[in-house]
């Protein structure tokens, strides 16, 4: 994740407070939950439960609640505390933290057995930073793939970096053949590569782009239909293939154009500042 300002987790908060994400698969890969490090403590006592959705105020849960359970979460006039944990891509070691809650209903959960129930948890105070971040995050990205879905990032060395990708080669995948091929641009909405063969093997295609694997972002395949091919340089066998996603985008995907155009949005808010600031005087 980018690095953001105080200013920018207030706005996280105000605008996203009561905001459900919905842990499924994608997201709790992207972004980096450890579900086993995840438990419910009402007193001594340590409860696995699995996060079913979170916003900056509340979390529903899904948790075996015996009797002796409930019995103590009574003696402790019904305080408990919900432990996160993350494995974030920058940070070596997980990340945990708990959060004061109480729980304000119990829905029996008939499919898992007779103890197991939906858990809908208020917090008691503000989240901390780290969730606020990483929360924020993954919303201002879903609203940022809608609002600005047609802004193109051009791949060099330099948006690479801020990208998190650790090469402009990818693979556009046509009925199972894999043609190599480099990263022209990136949007929320589709991409732009160079790749070797006929305009006729492209043009009008379903495909998928497959990004390689980095330590900041995992494989993604995502399908498209390609929109344009153009030949560069007057060579017929070089193509600049343009492609629109045809489904949503993986979460992970949506991160990463996000991040780089927060980043970029940011530096433009910061460079009048830095105009307005005024020369030092001579000695």
């Amino acid at each position: 994740m980018s690095i953001v300002t105080s200013q920018q987790l207030s706005r996280y908060y105000e605008q996203y407070k009561t905001t459900d994400v919905t842990f499924n698969a994608q997201v709790i890969t992207a972004l980096g939950l450890v579900a086993k490090g995840v438990y419910l403590k009402i007193q001594d006592r340590q409860l696995p439960c699995m996060v079913f959705s979170s916003s900056m105020a509340s979390s529903r849960v899904i948790a075996s609640v015996p009797s002796a359970v409930m019995l103590a979460l009574k003696q402790a006039n019904n305080r408990l505390a919900l432990r996160w944990c993350f494995k974030l891509p920058e940070k070596v070691e997980p990340i945990t933290f708990f959060l004061t809650c109480r729980p304000t209903g119990f829905t029996h959960y008939a499919v898992k057995g007779p103890d197991v129930h939906f858990v809908t948890l208020e917090f008691t105070q503000r989240p901390p930073d780290d969730l606020i971040q990483i929360l924020g995050s993954l919303l201002e990205a879903n609203a940022n793939s809608q609002r600005r879905k047609d802004d193109r990032i051009i791949v060099t060395p330099e948006t690479l970096k801020k990208l998190g990708l650790e090469s402009r080669e990818a693979a556009v995948l046509i009925e199972g053949k894999s043609h190599k091929c480099v990263l022209r641009d990136l949007s929320f909405s589709g991409a732009k590569v160079v790749v070797s063969g006929s305009a006729k093997a492209f043009a009008d295609r379903s495909v998928s782009l497959k990004f390689s694997r980095s330590e900041q972002v995992p494989e993604m395949t995502i399908p498209a239909t390609v929109g344009r091919v153009d030949e560069l340089g007057g060579r017929k066998d070089i193509l600049a293939v343009s492609m629109v996603y045809s489904s949503d985008p993986p979460v992970s995907y949506k991160l990463l154009i996000n991040s780089y155009v927060s980043t970029m949005k940011k530096a433009v808010q910061e460079a009048p500042k830095a105009e307005a600031q005024p020369a030092p005087a001579d000695a």
